[in-house]
């Protein structure tokens, strides 16, 4: 995910915004804190024009 969203020049702030959920939960996310909600990766997933198959790494 972050280099789907570095690649698209956007900061974690950003893709926050723009996938209308927190920062935290973007850092969370990517720091491989905690699972992520299915919901918030097809709003990360739409945002960054992009399927969760392909954030997940699958």
């Amino acid at each position: 995910m972050r280099d789907r969203r570095m690649h698209q020049n956007l900061t974690q702030e950003q893709l926050a915004h723009r996938a209308e959920i927190s920062r935290d939960t973007i850092q969370r996310i990517e720091g491989a804190r905690n699972d992520a909600r299915i919901s918030h990766l097809w709003r990360i997933a739409d945002t960054l024009d992009t399927t969760v198959g392909a954030l997940l790494g699958e």
